[in-house]
């Protein structure tokens, strides 16, 4: 289930995801952030990543494909997760992102507040 967490503001917008992501939750957020850019022309992101945070095959292949139609829409994504795998993750991902004009950085759940100053700012 994703959640939207109640920081959220104008061009940033954060989740919170708890369990495995449905593909009609996936669409359903899809279109908010579709909306977002619209509006703002590029947003940022922050995601919490729960212990049970996951995505189905499909909905994984939905936002992946997502993701690569607005790539150069997408400014600033915080990921939030006490997680190592998470935090490996990000720092492998995060050179070929800057590529295409995307700031990621990884923040542990103890950085939250932390996490919503970068991404705001």
């Amino acid at each position: 289930m994703i959640q939207e967490l109640p920081q959220s503001e104008a061009s940033v917008i954060g989740i919170e995801i708890n369990s495995k992501v449905s593909v009609d939750e996936q669409k359903a957020w899809a279109e908010k952030f579709d909306k977002a850019i619209e509006e703002h022309g590029k947003v940022s992101t922050l995601v919490v990543l729960g212990e049970e945070a996951g995505f189905g095959v499909k909905a994984g292949i939905e936002d992946l494909k997502w993701v690569t139609k607005n790539m150069k829409k997408l400014d600033k994504i915080a990921v939030v997760s006490d997680s190592n795998v998470w935090k490996w993750l990000i720092a492998l991902d995060s050179p070929f992102a800057q590529l295409v004009g995307i700031s990621e950085k990884h923040f542990e759940l103890s950085e939250l507040d932390d996490a919503w100053k970068w991404v705001k700012h």
